[in-house]
């Protein structure tokens, strides 16, 4: 989860203006005031930046960054190659 929480805090700073020593695993993204509108932009560029399919219906701002990062994590893993192949 390493790399995925590092981008996302970057992506953070980045594009969402949100100073790095205010992002923390277990602040919400309603923490880092980022409203409704934002929170769904966050998944957007996170679906297209790691060509994932995060589902947007979810994204609130109850959402922690730990869990924003499990969650892109999780999606990475099921894209691997020879997963569900069982």
């Amino acid at each position: 989860m390493d790399r995925v929480y590092d981008h996302l805090v970057t992506l953070l700073g980045d594009k969402f203006e949100v100073p790095a020593d205010r992002i923390a695993p277990d602040a919400t993204l309603g923490d880092l005031e980022l409203d409704s509108l934002a929170v769904v932009e966050l998944y957007v560029t996170l679906q297209e930046q790691w060509k994932i399919p995060l589902d947007d219906s979810a994204a609130t701002a109850d959402l922690t960054v730990e869990d924003v990062a499990r969650t892109v994590t999780e999606l990475l893993g099921a894209q691997a190659p020879g997963r569900g192949t069982a």
